[in-house]
């Protein structure tokens, strides 16, 4: 049997694996690609109901406040700021070494946060705002599109950002003794 490797060491083969494995493939690669304009139109309204949403909730909003209680707005938008910068990068649709190294960054960002308001962002809000992101590029997709493109690529999206997930929460695992 061979030894459990850590995903992080081999970013680039870890996406590969599991796009072979949900099936993301050069017709969902298109299909993303080809829905980029129709998502970015929306980029901006997207961002601000995902960090809307979260200061709806004490455990999400903690990450976004000052020391008044109140939302900082400055963080809130740097946050959104880097939200569609991923947003604009996964419209790519690219699964290279350098995005898969970026996303990885991005998870490390989240679970290994000991810093700032709010602490460490627990591994179920990660999983529950990608919930939330699939289900408004759903609606965006719905709205910009026809019936059968727009559920091709929601589909196709949805694989993608599943692949995206797994990298995000590599940070929270560590290897088996």
């Amino acid at each position: 049997m061979e030894a459990w490797r850590h995903p992080g060491a081999n970013m680039e083969g870890f996406i590969r694996e599991l796009a072979e494995f949900v099936g993301f493939d050069e017709t969902a690669m298109a299909a993303v690609r080809a829905s980029a304009p129709a998502v970015l139109k929306h980029g901006d309204a997207l961002t601000a109901a995902v960090y809307e949403h979260f200061l709806k909730f004490p455990h999400s909003a903690r990450f976004f406040l000052g020391p008044d209680g109140e939302p900082d707005r400055a963080r809130i938008e740097r946050r959104r700021h880097s939200l569609g910068r991923w947003l604009r990068e996964s419209a790519e649709a690219a699964l290279t070494h350098d995005f898969a190294y970026y996303l990885l960054g991005v998870g490390i960002s989240h679970s290994h946060r000991e810093f700032g308001p709010g602490g460490k962002v627990p591994p179920q809000l990660m999983v529950a705002t990608m919930s939330l992101t699939q289900s408004a590029l759903a609606d965006i997709l719905k709205s910009e599109m026809p019936v059968k493109t727009a559920y091709e690529a929601a589909v196709a999206w949805n694989k993608l950002l599943l692949i995206h997930l797994n990298v995000f929460l590599v940070g929270y695992f560590l290897p088996e003794s």
